[in-house]
């Protein structure tokens, strides 16, 4: 046992405690917003009993990958990469449709059944894969060249979930873009990025995108005259005003009915329950996190650190973004969770995976620190 308590206070003493104490305490205020969705009969128990078991399994692996080296994680992504890109291309064949995205697989354990969501741990992978790619080519990153294989890099993986989800593909691309932005990249390929996305808008909108896509932008213009479109955003926005300055009561067992509240609309009973000081409070908790994480990358020993810690940030800023913007109506609805408070099995473990990797980058970049007694 005192080996145990050892053990304990020595990784304690290596690691990021006040970026794990954030993260704990947005897992636990998920599973009080849960509760009181099901106190609410909003939810169920079973999603609060999911969620705390993903939780704790996310916990031990952001513990385990810690303890790692990052580099030498990097240089096993020939074995997890195809691994998740095979899992998300099943999903094409065995995938299950849920809000017309064909983006889970479902799997039988112990008499449960269980879904997966592929893209989810995709986005760790790419942000691995990514971060090895920007350090291999550091120095010459604005080169035509490496410029074209890093495209090609980011491309493909977009392209491959926008076949499936739109909504996971666009954090992809926040990813993507604020990797390769702090990576250096010249602003003429930002520029020329900047133009061709205009020029290419009217194009996305006539030839691309489905009418289902269409109508949840022009929802966002006049909600009234689409109300079935609009309904679980009308529900949201009513949700969040009932709040007012200090909310109803997570537990007062009276909430206004929102579609998916307990996944991608959770921010509305947050809204609802805490009012707009528990609203504002939740947003500078997320806020705290992502600010910790992108220090800890101005701290990093290396550029694949520097850039592991730059894409975890880059996946909690934007979908902290388009949730948010969702529920309030502000951006259309494209199926994005509010990191760690949204329920979710597979997305809290990838983000816990995510907080391993930048725990890694914390611990194996204080080296000083690490072997002090």
């Amino acid at each position: 046992m005192r080996r145990f308590w050892s053990a304990v206070r020595e990784y304690l003493h290596a690691t990021d405690k006040l970026l794990l104490f954030f993260w704990l305490t947005a897992s636990a205020l998920s599973l009080l917003f849960l509760l009181g969705l099901r106190h609410s009969e909003l939810s169920s128990l079973g999603r609060m009993l999911s969620q705390g078991i993903a939780i704790c399994i996310g916990l031990m692996a952001a513990l385990i990958l810690s303890r790692i080296d990052y580099n030498m994680l990097l240089k096993l992504w020939k074995l997890y990469t195809p691994l998740c890109v095979v899992l998300v291309l099943l999903t094409f064949v065995l995938g299950v449709v849920r809000g017309g995205d064909r983006a889970w697989l479902q799997v039988t354990v112990g008499g449960r059944l269980l879904s997966l969501q592929p893209s989810e741990l995709l986005k760790i992978s790419f942000i691995t894969t990514l971060s090895l790619h920007i350090s291999k080519v550091e120095g010459e990153i604005n080169s035509l060249r490496n410029m074209l294989l890093l495209g090609l890099h980011g491309g493909a993986h977009i392209l491959l979930i926008q076949m499936q989800d739109s909504g996971t593909a666009l954090i992809f691309c926040i990813i993507f873009v604020i990797m390769l932005f702090c990576a250096g990249i010249s602003w003429k390929y930002i520029a020329a990025a900047g133009a061709a996305l205009v020029v290419s808008a009217p194009l996305l909108w006539t030839y691309v995108m489905s009418d289902y896509q269409k109508m949840r932008i022009l929802v966002l213009f006049n909600p009234e005259q689409y109300v079935a479109t609009a309904y679980q955003q009308l529900q949201s926005t009513i949700a969040l005003g009932t709040g007012g300055l200090q909310g109803t009561g997570i537990f007062t067992g009276r909430h206004v009915p929102v579609p998916e509240v307990y996944n991608d609309f959770i921010f509305s009973f947050i809204g609802e329950s805490t009012g707009f000081m528990g609203s504002i409070g939740v947003i500078l908790l997320l806020l705290a996190i992502a600010l910790k994480i992108l220090y800890n990358s101005s701290q990093a020993k290396d550029t694949t650190g520097r850039m592991i810690c730059v894409g975890v940030f880059a996946m909690l800023t934007g979908q902290i973004i388009v949730n948010v913007g969702m529920c309030l109506g502000l951006l259309p609805v494209i199926g994005v969770t509010l990191p760690l408070l949204s329920q979710g099995g597979t997305s809290v473990l990838a983000l816990y995976c995510g907080l391993g990797l930048v725990l890694s980058t914390y611990r194996h970049s204080n080296t000083a620190l690490f072997y002090e007694k």
